[in-house]
């Protein structure tokens, strides 16, 4: 800050309120940034727990719910085993490859069987589902029981419970 010649007026002088203004931004920034992380800390958000050997049933596509159906078998539904992914889509069967490292998650290139699919919106989920799975390239794991899909800019996919 700059006086002036009778030391009475402390006005700052522009370039000192806008580097004021910035360290206040930067201050909000890093303020948010922890509380997010140590939020995260406390939240179960685990990527060490295994994906492998469980049964992972669709309940959210995008923003979508997905209400579970009739018979539990023909949910869509992936497991993960080595480094082969299998499930069903809903109507058909599905399996492929995947990678999984650290935060990433690459699944796919996936193959399904051809069955008639005669209910329109299932074949639809099932189309959506697969392209779902295809664009992962990262998740999250949420105490166990919740795998969140997520793409290349981080927004979720998919979300799919441990059953």
């Amino acid at each position: 800050m700059r006086f002036s010649a009778d030391h009475h007026d402390a006005t700052p002088t522009p370039s000192e309120t806008a580097t004021t203004r910035r360290r206040g931004v930067l201050r909000a920034g890093f303020a948010a940034t922890t509380t997010a992380l140590l939020a995260a800390c406390g939240s179960g958000i685990s990527l060490d727990e295994p994906i492998e050997s469980r049964v992972w049933r669709l309940t959210r596509l995008g923003s979508q719910p997905v209400a579970a159906g009739n018979d539990p078998q023909r949910d869509p539904q992936i497991r993960f085993d080595g480094t082969r992914v299998s499930g069903s889509g809903g109507c058909n069967r599905v399996s492929g490859g995947y990678q999984r490292d650290g935060h990433t998650l690459r699944i796919g290139p996936l193959v399904a069987t051809r069955m008639a699919c005669l209910d329109a919106e299932r074949g639809m989920l099932e189309s959506a589902f697969v392209d779902a799975l295809q664009a992962t390239a990262g998740y999250s794991l949420l105490g166990g029981t919740q795998l969140t899909l997520l793409d290349a800019g981080g927004r979720t996919l998919a979300v799919l419970e441990n059953r």
